[in-house]
Parts: C-alpha cells; sequence; structure tokens
C-alpha cells in the first residue's frame, strides 16, 4: 500500500522546503521530495554561493583602495582555490541546514525523480543525480523510491539555464552559471552574454578580480526590468570600473579558438564585430523545469513553458499546485517563498491574499548595487496616471560620503492625485538592503505624507529615500 500524505512538495528548492514546513506546521503530514540537493539552486549554486564570491571581490576592492581610507595595503592577492572553497562551503552548510528544518518538522525526504502518475498520486525512480546528504548516518526521514499518495501536491521544481542553439555550454570554454561558480583559475578575459541579475552579477566578481570583462545585451537597455534611469547610472559605472558593454546586439556564433573563444556579434544596424576572451558565460535567463513530471498525463496547464497557476498556486488540475519559478516569473528565491506560505496555507483552508506580483522586489549585487519594487517610470506613464518622480543622489547623504560610497541615486515614483507609492528604484552601497522599508510602506499603502513624516536615523544611507521622497513634492532638504 503506498504511503499517505496530506501534502507532498516535488522540489526542496526555497519555495519547496518553505511549503514542506509551513505544512508541517499547520498539522499536515507533508513529505518533500528532492532528485539532488537540499535548499535547490538557490542555496547550493545561486543567492547565497554567488553572495559568497561577491563578498570575496567586495573585501578585495577595498583592499586594492586602502589608501583611499588613510590605509595601508602594499602586499595583497587572492587565491581563486580558496575563494571558490569558501563559497562551496557556505553552500554545504545551507543544504545541511535545511536538512535539519525538514528533521525538526518532521517532513519526510524522498530522494529520486518524482512523477505525477494521477492527481493524488507520485511515483518515485531513482535519481541519475549525485545526491548531496549531510556526511554521517542516514536520517531515519529519509525514504526512497516507489509509489506515494497524497490529498495535494505541490510542485516546485525551479529552473535551469536557458541554452541558445550553436551555444551550447561545453563546461570549459562556454559556461554556465554552475562553471563560473568555481572556476578552476581566474581567466584573464571574459564574456557575459546577457546583462539581467545573473550576468551582470558574474561580469561585477570577475572584474572586482582583474579580468577584463565585456557585456553583450540583445535589447538597448543593460538590466532591461529595471527602470531606465537607474539601469543608465549603473551601466555608467560598470564602464567606470572597466567593464566593455555592447547593447542592440545579438551574439550569432561562439567559434572556439586557441586558448579562448571567439563570438560573433552583429549589431541593431547590421554591422558585425568579434569580441575574442578566454571563456565565455551564457547568461541568457532560465527555463522551467517540467519535463518528466507528468503534468501534460495528468492535463496540468503549461503557457510558454512554465505551469499556469493562480494566486494562490491552484493549477487547472484539482490538488495539484505550483510555485516558485516553475510558476513562472518573477523567478525570485523570495517569491517562491512567499508563493509557498500562501499555497499552502490556501490548501489548509485559511483567508489568505494571494500573490501581488507588483509589490515583489528584486535585487542584484553587482558593484553598484541594485534594487527596485513597484512600476518603473515608464510604466507608471503608461498606466495613464499622473505622477510624481522624486530623485535624491548618494552624494547629499553623510553616511555615503563617510563610507566612501558618494556614487548612488534613490529614486520614487507617487500618484500625484492619491499620493500612492507606486515604484521605487535605487542603486548605489547596500541598496538591496535599503529596498524593504519602501516594500514595506507600499504593503501597508502609505502615503507620501506619512512617508514624510516618518523619522529616518542619521547618519545612515536610509536617509536617501526620505529624501527621494521629499524630492518628489519638492520639499527636498539636503540637495
Amino acid at each position: 500500500m503506498a504511503d499517505q500524505y496530506d501534502l507532498i512538495v516535488i522540489g526542496a528548492g526555497p519555495g519547496g522546503y518553505i511549503a514542506a514546513i509551513r505544512g508541517a506546521q499547520l498539522g499536515m503530514k507533508v513529505a518533500i521530495v528532492e532528485r539532488e540537493h537540499m535548499a535547490g539552486i538557490c542555496s547550493n549554486w545561486g543567492c547565497i554561493p554567488t553572495k559568497a564570491l561577491l563578498r570575496s571581490a567586495e573585501v578585495y576592492g577595498h583592499m586594492a583602495h586602502a589608501k583611499n581610507y588613510g590605509l595601508t595595503a602594499d602586499s595583497f592577492g587572492f587565491d581563486m582555490g580558496a575563494i571558490v572553497k569558501r563559497s562551496r562551503d557556505i553552500a554545504a552548510q545551507m543544504n545541511n541546514g535545511v536538512q535539519f528544518l525538514m528533521k525538526k518538522n518532521k517532513v519526510d525526504i524522498i530522494w529520486g525523480e518524482a512523477k505525477i502518475t494521477k492527481p493524488g498520486e507520485i511515483n518515485v525512480a531513482p535519481t541519475k543525480k549525485k545526491i548531496v546528504q549531510p556526511q554521517g548516518p542516514v536520517p531515519k526521514n529519509t525514504l526512497g523510491e516507489g509509489t506515494y499518495k497524497a490529498k495535494n501536491i505541490i510542485v516546485a521544481t525551479g529552473a535551469r539555464p536557458r541554452v541558445l542553439p550553436g551555444i551550447e555550454p561545453d563546461g570549459d570554454r562556454i559556461w554556465t552559471y554552475f562553471e563560473a561558480m568555481k572556476p578552476a583559475e581566474m581567466p584573464k578575459s571574459l564574456v557575459v552574454m546577457g546583462s539581467g541579475a545573473i550576468g551582470v552579477e558574474f561580469a561585477s566578481f570577475y572584474r572586482s578580480m582583474g579580468a577584463e570583462v565585456t557585456i553583450i545585451e540583445l535589447l538597448p537597455q543593460i538590466m532591461p526590468v529595471e527602470d531606465a534611469e537607474i539601469a543608465a547610472h549603473a551601466r555608467k559605472r560598470f564602464e567606470k570600473r572597466g567593464i566593455k558593454i555592447i547593447t542592440d546586439a545579438k551574439v550569432t556564433k561562439v567559434e572556439k579558438v586557441k586558448d579562448g573563444i571567439t563570438a560573433h556579434v552583429e549589431l541593431k544596424g547590421g554591422e558585425k564585430q568579434t569580441v575574442t576572451a578566454e571563456r565565455l558565460i551564457s547568461a541568457v535567463g532560465v527555463q522551467c523545469n517540467t519535463e518528466g513530471l507528468g503534468l501534460e498525463t495528468v492535463g496540468v496547464k503549461i503557457d510558454r513553458g512554465a505551469i499556469v497557476a493562480d494566486g494562490h498556486g491552484r493549477t487547472n488540475v484539482a490538488g495539484i499546485w505550483a510555485i516558485g519559478d516553475v510558476a513562472g516569473p518573477p523567478m525570485l528565491a523570495h517569491k517562491a517563498e512567499h508563493e509557498a506560505v500562501i499555497t499552502v496555507e490556501t490548501i489548509a483552508g485559511e483567508k489568505v491574499h494571494g500573490l501581488d506580483k507588483s509589490k515583489v522586489p528584486g535585487c542584484t549585487y553587482c558593484e553598484p548595487q541594485l534594487a527596485s519594487v513597484g512600476l518603473t517610470e515608464a510604466k507608471a506613464k503608461e498606466s495613464g496616471r499622473e505622477i510624481r518622480v522624486g530623485r535624491f543622489p548618494f552624494i547629499g547623504n553623510g553616511k555615503a560620503i563617510a563610507l566612501g560610497e558618494p556614487d548612488g541615486l534613490v529614486k520614487t515614483i507617487f500618484d500625484a492625485k492619491t499620493g500612492e507609492l507606486l515604484g521605487a528604484h535605487m542603486v548605489g552601497a547596500e541598496v538591496t538592503e535599503l529596498i524593504q522599508g519602501f516594500v514595506v510602506a507600499m504593503n501597508l499603502e502609505t502615503t507620501e505624507e506619512e512617508l514624510m513624516h516618518t523619522i529616518f536615523p542619521h547618519p545612515t544611507l536610509s536617509e536617501t529615500m526620505k529624501e527621494s521622497v521629499l524630492d518628489a513634492y519638492g520639499r527636498a532638504l539636503n540637495m
């Protein structure tokens, strides 16, 4: 007889493991199926280990400019093997932490490849991946292949790097983010194809460590989802750091040459050029992991590669739910985690608001950092609203100057009639830690007047946020 659960979650990434924990908290009998590693791509190959690499690059950059702070660091360098090891050790720590949380919350872990055979039932086959488990005895909550039943099944299988025909990664000279995270040695030159968050973060890391970097972007604007003014500011900073940027350009072919690659690039007007480097990182987006799950067999609707689900995670098939990257953009870990809680609480019969994608913040951890939430200025204008826009540069902020980080900008967009905060966009030091203030304000439906009467501590970078609000209404005090 098949094991019976209240909830089975397929995929143990940020969305999946949070769904499992929340289900257990609500008294459900829960199992989670994973084919490779707990914590998913985010903690093993994405969000966390990349931040470890970027932190090493940041510290190295500070050492290189020690004299700007009245310090001396005449002899310094880096050990790429040690940098990568630190990153991988942190990934392992995150993996172990999630396995501990499964044990703590009495969630069964089923290792293998899951396939939905019918609503309420899955079959788990041996995985083709190398399973990553903590050292020591196998936990008692660990199960294997077989048939399992559940009243509800959540699909949280995530996404993987998109591969362009003719430019397939080979693990040697053409990389995805997997290879880019663990280089055997530092390449002297690098082409990054795509200027989304993944592309610019790796471009930033490798440039900080001394590589010559060229970014090639298909669209006219780098970081296309960001506000145009903020993206333009970031581009100037990247170029000032020595990163070459080619926009309105398509890579038509990648040739392997002695000791590297040559990218053939076609510009918008038809002009052609080539860029030669030791390595190329393909960062042209991701595609959902929907294959092999039996979704077509049970009739789950898929659109443009993603499972179609509503704001509560429901698919068109009763008892089957989808969250995270596999359910479509924005493909962000924190969106997946929030969806997980909403979906599980909906399954439990609780009344909960559906996901509002307009209030999902986005963060990019390059140098300079970028963070945003809500509408860009262009989108706000397209909506037909009358708007007010405020801006405040970091050069007017005492803390930014003291930190040696005077290059930055905060931009806020308001509905001119109601005072509703429609969007906030930031570029500069630590803005990924600041954006949550605007996210909270938007969720609480805070008006411009309430923000202007909020006391921000001095001296902090957060004061740039208030000044931007004041500027939208002609009341900026420090500019």
